[in-house]
């Protein structure tokens, strides 16, 4: 499929955090708007709507055995992001569909109408074995198409049904509205939550996370999960050279005033397309800085924008990374973050049978 690049000169667009429609890496064939001389600007871009798109899913429950990841399990409820993050290690997975990981991610977003029944199968199946369901490890599931798909409300009312652990990341408010079923489900030890705080600068926060609640309604977010008696964390991330590391401090300790008792922080990712489309971004929003972060980067990266390998590729490698890792760890200490150990009980886990079931033969 050709990639048709004319809407692709690279110049933000108001609440989208991607500045071109980058061609995906399987794309065959690319097309580009080039100045032939006789005009003295392009045209000005048309403002690009969200569109919503059903995806009947075959199964809703991914699994993995990565040794860095704290979960085995999970469930995205979306493809592609309207919170625009441009930094979202989740964008190349747009090229799988033929779209760009760049505003295409933002824009043509797919739901998954039918989640709660395949989850409903899945919980089921007699070879099943619970272990915590990680709601948010891809794209927000809480970004603004919640609040008129209400799929991972409908999820959350499953797990619960059932009594299943889940943990939830999120940048989006909308988590607010479910807060009645978190709490009850924290008291049974069955949900904590991820709020993730990667700056406090609402300006840096505008240009780097666009369509994302700002600094102080996340922090509100985490006072009011925490005061419901949701166990609540902070995930700094990603840690960007140059533009929010020297947060890293004041962002775990506002954090920790607001109500956290736990906290991670994850170094910039550059998988794939996301390495070009966030030196676009750089150089549209830092040109001045451009070079020094990705100098940075590549220092804590082997020489390269991105390493892959299991360990490094959330902390890094090098001075840098080893002086943030440092940096985080003394400030932990100091606030007394992640003293307590967040073991979910999986033995609550019921599913009794429902109207209809019929015993096997055999």
């Amino acid at each position: 499929m050709a990639n048709d690049s004319s809407s692709n000169p690279t110049r933000p667009l108001k609440g989208r955090g991607a500045v071109s429609n980058l061609a995906g890496r399987f794309v065959d064939q690319v097309s580009s708007r080039e100045s032939d001389g006789w005009e003295t600007t392009l045209e000005p871009l048309e403002r690009i709507e969200t569109v919503a798109i059903e995806e009947k899913a075959r199964s809703i429950i991914a699994t993995n055995q990565s040794p860095d990841l704290p979960f085995s399990q999970s469930i995205n409820p979306y493809r592609g992001c309207e919170h625009g993050c441009i930094y979202c290690y989740a964008r190349p997975a747009h090229a799988y569909m033929d779209l760009s990981p760049g505003l295409d991610f933002e824009t043509q977003l797919f739901f998954k109408p039918n989640a709660t029944e395949l989850l409903q199968q899945a919980l089921r199946k007699p070879k099943y074995q619970c272990s915590p369901i990680a709601l948010g490890t891809n794209t927000d599931p809480y970004q603004p198409l919640e609040k008129d798909k209400q799929i991972t409300r409908r999820i959350l009312q499953t797990l619960q049904e059932h009594q299943h652990p889940v943990t939830i990341v999120t940048k989006g408010q909308l988590i607010l509205r479910d807060l009645p079923i978190l709490a009850e489900m924290a008291q049974d030890n069955l949900a904590h939550v991820a709020i993730s705080v990667t700056t406090l600068d609402n300006e840096l926060k505008r240009r780097l996370e666009p369509r994302t609640a700002g600094p102080n309604a996340r922090l509100r977010m985490i006072e009011a999960l925490s005061s419901a008696g949701i166990p609540t964390a902070v995930m700094a991330a990603p840690i960007i050279p140059a533009l929010n590391d020297a947060e890293l401090e004041q962002i775990l300790t506002r954090a920790h005033a607001a109500g956290a008792i736990h906290a991670a922080y994850i170094l910039l990712r550059l998988p794939f397309e996301v390495a070009p489309l966030f030196r676009q971004w750089l150089q549209e929003h830092y040109p001045e800085r451009a070079q020094h972060v990705m100098s940075i980067v590549q220092q804590s990266r082997g020489g390269k924008d991105y390493q892959s390998e299991f360990g490094s590729r959330q902390r890094g490698n090098g001075v840098f990374a080893q002086l943030l890792q440092q940096r985080f760890k003394i400030t932990c200490r100091k606030l007394g973050l992640n003293e307590r150990k967040l073991n979910l009980d999986c033995n609550k886990f019921t599913l009794p049978p429902q109207s209809g079931d019929q015993h096997s033969l055999f």
